[in-house]
């Protein structure tokens, strides 16, 4: 199958910027004592969402050390002179510094620590939020925020509520939402893999998921189906080794009506 990146057919809006108005982007680690926010998670589903999409990359060896995979974590950029922290749902980062023994990362700065931000995504609010806000100006849109200021090549918004799922490709400095294939799924280059929504249980939740499917549609499973997978494998093999003794006790049984040891054979 040839990978192929979906052709974008609607540019997003962007608002026009003056010379005067361009910003000056630095990259600078956060500083120690720059209190991040700690705002509750909208709903019960986006962490679940979040857990779901890592645990299949890790299940299927899809995690190394020198990849950065984390939700609700603070991505920064220092704009005009100001520190500026993001925390998208779900972000992915090729390659990253590791850190210092015992230390715990909290946070993450591009072209500091590590390459830039390859992915993120958004769970969109059932409020007025700013997933999709090209606020140009503090306290900055978060699209406008990815798009101008990490330049992340590839965006992902998803609606739960209505099971809307949308990508975004980073093209000549400006998004543009790309186009599923016949199977609703989107390819995100990064991970050479499909995004798509998949309808079904996870951890007691029966929802729209997001997940990921390889290039010839093989679908990634979690750990638990795998587990799932095993088990019965397993139980199939037992059932087989069982089925297997009580044909050789019935020969067995046979030979001694007929006179004969099966013992001596």
């Amino acid at each position: 199958m040839v990978r192929q990146i979906p052709k974008p057919t609607q540019q997003t809006p962007s608002p026009p910027q003056t010379p005067h108005q361009k910003p000056t982007i630095t990259w600078h680690p956060l500083p120690s004592d720059f209190p991040l926010p700690d705002d509750p998670v909208e709903n019960i589903q986006q962490p679940a969402l979040a857990a779901a999409l890592t645990d299949a990359l890790g299940a299927n060896g899809l995690i190394q050390p020198s990849i950065l995979i984390a939700a609700n974590f603070g991505l920064v950029a220092t704009i005009n002179g100001k520190t500026i922290v993001k925390a998208p749902d779900w972000c992915y980062i090729p390659q990253v510094q590791p850190v210092t023994e015992g230390v715990i990362r909290r946070s993450y700065t591009p072209h500091v620590e590590g390459s830039p931000v390859a992915v993120v995504m958004e769970f969109l609010s059932d409020t007025e939020g700013g997933e999709l806000s090209v606020r140009s100006t503090p306290p900055y849109g978060k699209l406008y925020f990815y798009e101008h200021i990490l330049q992340v090549p590839t965006y992902v918004t998803y609606d739960p509520y209505v099971g809307r799922l949308e990508v975004r490709y980073l093209e000549e400095g400006q998004y543009q939402l790309g186009q599923p294939n016949e199977n609703g799924q989107y390819w995100i280059p990064e991970l050479e893999l499909f995004l798509g929504l998949w309808r079904g249980e996870r951890l007691g939740q029966t929802i729209n998921w997001l997940r990921w499917w390889e290039s010839d549609g093989t679908l990634l499973l979690w750990s638990s189906e795998q587990t799932e997978e095993e088990r019965q494998r397993a139980e199939e093999e037992r059932q087989r080794a069982e089925e297997e003794r009580q044909r050789a006790e019935k020969l067995a049984a046979k030979l001694r009506e007929l006179g004969v040891n099966p013992d001596e054979l």
